[in-house]
Order: structure tokens, then C-alpha cells, then sequence
């Protein structure tokens, strides 16, 4: 009985929390998915293994849960400097992003390259990382093997899977990003 209650109170207390802040929807169906915001609705790509509810590293799949946005970054290069009350920062060539559970310090953070531990290139030859949303994944703190680089970025032309990311269309990731400020988050499934 006690469980049940608590579990109310929690729902309740949820419920109340995510009422409070903008909030972006992704509802899953295989490796496609609707994301919505306020009045826009636009359809994006998801992990390879679709919505899991215990990520782990390496699994391709896209972690269910209720994920704020972090920060935006860009290819200056590529991209004019995207409008948003995030915040946003100029990726640079040498930019990483540490993806390996044995990284004792840096694992599931931004990273400098070269770097000893494996790592996601920020600065890639694709657009995919034109644009990029950190979010707020399995950092606070990092745990090790429980998923890294949850990002929300641009989408391939044909949709295709991800790897655990949310991918959109670069007009639709920018008009979807111009309405968010600090304090938006990203609901995945449920």
C-alpha cells in the first residue's frame, strides 16, 4: 500500500513539474518517431532499437524518459548560429565527445582530440552534427555503460535510424529550437 502511494505522489508531483516547463514530446514507432511541440508536429528518427527503457552503451537505442535540454552547438562553418533561448556554442574542429565507460574522468562529456578513450567526432564530414542538442542523458553525474552522446541533431535525408539519438529535419530541428529556452525537456516515450 505504501508503494502505490508513494508511486501517486510521484506521478502527481511529475505531473506538476513537466506543467511547469516546455516540453517536447518524441512518441515512438519503431525507428521513426513524432515529435511534438505546442502546435508543431514534425516526424524524426530514433535509435536503431527504438525507445528502451535501460540504455546501455553500444545498444542503439533511444532512452525513454524526461531529458533537459542542455545546450546547442553548431558548425560555424556550415550554419548561421541557430536562434534559441538555449544556450549555444560554436563547435571547433578538435571537438569530441567521450563515449568510453573505462574513461575514468571524462566519459559522457565533451572532449578535446586527440583523445586516449573512444570518443564521438563532433566536427563530422556528414551535416548530421551540423546542429546538435546536448541533452540531459545520463549526466548528472555520469554513470559508466549506462549511455553517452544522447544528442538531438539533424536527421538523414531518408530518415534513417540513429544510434540512441533524436533526429530531425535541420528546418524543422530550427523552428523547433527557436521556440525553446532554458528549461525545456524532452519527454521520450510514455
Amino acid at each position: 500500500m505504501i508503494g502505490h502511494s508513494a508511486t501517486g505522489v510521484l506521478a502527481e508531483a511529475m505531473k506538476n513539474y513537466l506543467s511547469e516547463v516546455q516540453l517536447i514530446t518524441v512518441s515512438p514507432s519503431q525507428t521513426r518517431a513524432r515529435l511534438r511541440f505546442g502546435n508543431v508536429e514534425v516526424p524524426c528518427a530514433i535509435g536503431r532499437s527504438g525507445i528502451v527503457q535501460r540504455k546501455r552503451e553500444g545498444d542503439g537505442g533511444t532512452p525513454i524518459g524526461v531529458w533537459p535540454m542542455r545546450r546547442i552547438l553548431y558548425r560555424p562553418d556550415r550554419v548561421r548560429m541557430p536562434v534559441s533561448g538555449l544556450p549555444v556554442w560554436a563547435l571547433e574542429p578538435d571537438d569530441g565527445w567521450s563515449d568510453d565507460p573505462k574513461d575514468p574522468s571524462r566519459y559522457n562529456r565533451p572532449v578535446r582530440l586527440p583523445y586516449p578513450y573512444s570518443h564521438e567526432r563532433m566536427w563530422r564530414d556528414d551535416h548530421l552534427y551540423d546542429i546538435v542538442v546536448v541533452l540531459g542523458h545520463n549526466d548528472s553525474p555520469p554513470v559508466a555503460g549506462m549511455g553517452s552522446a544522447i544528442f538531438m541533431h539533424i536527421a538523414r535525408e531518408d530518415y534513417g535510424p540513429t544510434e540512441g539519438c533524436i533526429a530531425l529535419r535541420q528546418e524543422d530541428l530550427l523552428r523547433v529550437l527557436s521556440r525553446c529556452a532554458e528549461g525545456t525537456v524532452v519527454r521520450v516515450g510514455q
